[in-house]
């Protein structure tokens, strides 16, 4: 069986709430006059005067209060089916090809370029992944990321305990 999920859409609700305060105003009518028959022939029974019965008065506002909720129903629903439905907003996302920056590595040492090469490689990369991986000691990897950084091709992150060394973007 193929379930078709039916958007629910401001129009939709409004009718919906139309055809409820339709509903109530015709039960509160149909309710209403049965009542008044019953009270007027309770009341004319006890006092002989319908007009001076207590019970006749609260009928009557009970029956305007539920037109009055009926009828900002009404209102409500006449609203929603009359204001504007939402206007899609289609987002297009462009992607940008990433034009890949020619570094000049020429003034760096070999061990530079090879934590640059690593760090290009993986994008980001931790600090001691970069020890690890290329065997140098904390103090000379230090010094390698700092030289980097200096020259505006990584930038470093901290994240806890260790740095997170990433390429860096204009």
């Amino acid at each position: 069986m193929k379930q078709v999920k039916k958007k629910m859409e401001n129009k939709n609700i409004g009718w919906f709430l139309l055809a409820v305060s339709i509903l109530i105003m015709i039960f509160t009518f149909f309710y209403s006059n049965a009542l008044d028959d019953a009270v007027r022939t309770s009341c004319f029974l006890q006092h002989g005067d319908v007009e001076s019965c207590e019970m006749f008065d609260s009928v009557t506002k009970q029956t305007y209060f539920a037109l009055a909720i009926a009828g900002v129903l009404l209102i409500v629903s006449l609203f929603l089916i009359f204001s504007k439905p939402d206007e899609k907003i289609i987002v297009k996302k462009i992607r940008e090809k990433k034009v890949e920056k020619k570094v000049d590595l020429s003034s760096f040492r070999p061990e530079e370029k090879q934590v640059y090469n690593l760090i290009k490689e993986n994008n980001a990369i931790f600090q001691a992944d970069l020890i690890e991986k290329t065997e140098f000691s904390k103090a000379r990897m230090t010094r390698i990321v700092d030289k980097l950084e200096g020259a505006g091709l990584v930038e470093r992150k901290r994240r806890g305990m260790t740095n997170v060394v990433v390429l860096k973007e204009d």
